[in-house]
């Protein structure tokens, strides 16, 4: 059952008349007496009755050109979706982000909502194993994380920025002013760490062990608001991206010296999935706003 078919039963339904409504489709009268056989044929029913030149609607006919109808509508309806999503009209943009990437992310929400206010979102904040995760199970649109090394052959990697990491400790303590820091003084301070499966935390680790050094973990945690506000009772320090805090108060960030302290913010999408009109402005955005 094709649609062209059930708007030509439509057609000679209303006209009554294969060869008005023939003329009125622009086909020929065989064409369209062709294609209405064939429907009957896929219905094992007749849909008119014919009366030498003249049709009448079976009652058959009567019945299925309420379901006709409401296919063909929906057809139209469909296709006016699709030029409703490539106009922007419509639409919704799925992202996940690590708690880093927070900030460039609600810039670019606001320019494009104001340029695009009928697009919706839904935004997926967790460790880059958790977004990696959702993105190669369809889930998500792209995910805005920090991955120093493409690793799968199926995704598409875009580097956004670099970042230099850095020990984060509260405006009131003691080493605040200082102008850099190794990972051997750092090694003797107790830290508060993202929990494991945050990639930072992998870095981190790999950092430490890579320079034979031990370090000095108090606490563990999930919640990356949860660790900043610990932070900055003076009680402990952490190690993150200096974007990570960049809009936070009352906390202080000394970039670690080293080899290879910097991390590189990537959008990472699916290679072979069509990528939505909405989602290349939104990445146009947020390239020109880093």
């Amino acid at each position: 059952m094709e649609l062209r078919q059930l708007k030509y039963f439509l057609k000679a339904k209303e006209l009554l008349n294969f060869t008005e409504a023939a003329n009125s489709l622009h086909i020929s009268q065989s064409t369209l007496s062709q294609q209405i056989k064939q429907l009957e044929d896929e219905l094992k029913i007749p849909l008119f009755n014919r009366i030498g030149k003249r049709i009448t609607i079976t009652e058959a006919g009567e019945l299925f050109s309420i379901y006709a109808l409401q296919s063909v509508n929906k057809s139209k309806e469909g296709l006016q979706l699709l030029k409703d999503l490539n106009n922007l009209e419509t639409g919704k943009i799925t992202i996940g982000v690590t708690y880093a990437l927070r900030y460039v992310l609600t810039k670019s929400l606001v320019e494009f909502t104001s340029r695009f206010p009928k697009i919706k979102f839904e935004i997926v904040f967790g460790t880059s194993k958790e977004l990696i995760h959702k993105l190669s199970h369809f889930e998500l649109d792209f995910i805005l994380t920090f991955e120093e090394i493409p690793s799968e052959n199926h995704f598409k990697y875009q580097e956004l920025f670099s970042s230099p990491m850095a020990l984060v400790t509260s405006s009131k303590s003691v080493l605040k002013g200082k102008t850099s820091i190794g990972l051997a003084e750092i090694s003797k301070l107790p830290l508060i760490l993202p929990a494991r499966g945050y990639s930072t935390t992998q870095f981190i680790n790999d950092a430490f062990l890579k320079n034979k050094l031990d370090i000095d973990v108090t606490i563990e945690i999930n919640d990356i608001p949860t660790l900043l506000e610990l932070v900055k009772t003076g009680n402990w320090y952490t190690i993150l991206t200096q974007t990570t805090v960049a809009s936070e108060k009352d906390l202080f960030t000394i970039p670690i010296t080293g080899k290879d302290m910097t991390r590189t913010a990537m959008i990472i999408s699916l290679k072979e999935v069509y990528e939505k009109k909405a989602v290349g402005i939104f990445l146009s955005i947020l390239k020109s706003l880093v």
